[in-house]
């Protein structure tokens, strides 16, 4: 077993709209399961998992914000603070998330995240449709990875989709490793980042569960 003490930790940041399924595929990448249900995430949630890349032992930290800007404004700047790499996340199934992508570039942009970060580009559901505005809207994908120098990848966090769910972090890691992009050791975190008061509100107002996988 790897001693995680030794490790150097990552901080990958993944971005999309609200119900693109940020939280199943980093769930399923630590965890090797996809989960039967997710609560709509409410602030920030926290998930890590040690790989080796190259004889090194890597911490990748994976932060997953909800996708609703009410919940991220009170947290953006701690979550745009030491990133690493970048994971920018679509729903196949709703255009209107691949047209919100340019917004969360900018946003990264903002923070001083320029196209030296690595970054992947997912379209997430992909055993949900089939369907020709999905076609269309995977040629724009791949034009859109192109122009901005970035892998894409079209997948399902469900099912037998472990492999290539790896294959995207791992993607990031090796290319961290390559561009010498890493820290030593910083803070373990895990579970959901301390919410605000008006967030946590909002989370008890919720009565049902939704899976955005």
């Amino acid at each position: 077993m790897m001693d995680s003490l030794s490790c150097r930790t990552v901080k990958v940041i993944v971005l999309g709209d609200s119900g693109v399924g940020k939280t199943c595929l980093t769930h399923r990448f630590c965890t090797g399961n996809f989960p039967s249900k997710t609560e709509a995430t409410i602030g920030v949630d926290f998930r890590e998992r040690v790989v080796e890349v190259e004889g090194e032992k890597l911490k990748l930290q994976l932060w997953d914000t909800a996708g609703q800007e009410r919940f991220r404004k009170s947290m953006v700047q701690h979550y745009y603070r030491d990133v690493h790499a970048i994971l920018f996340v679509y729903d196949v199934t709703n255009t209107a998330t691949f047209r919100s992508l340019p917004v969360w570039m900018e946003e990264c942009r903002q923070h001083s995240l320029g196209h030296d970060v690595p970054r992947v580009l997912v379209g997430n559901k992909a055993d949900l449709t089939a369907s020709s505005a999905s076609s269309m809207t995977l040629e724009q994908a791949r034009r859109l990875a192109d122009v901005h120098g970035m892998p894409f990848y079209l997948c399902s966090a469900k099912g037998d989709g472990k492999q290539q769910v790896d294959a995207i972090f791992m993607t990031l890691a090796h290319r961290l490793k390559r561009q010498g992009r890493l820290r030593r050791k910083g803070p373990s975190v895990a579970g959901s980042f301390k919410l605000p008061a008006k967030a946590k509100v909002e989370r008890e107002k919720q009565e049902k569960w939704a899976c955005s996988c």
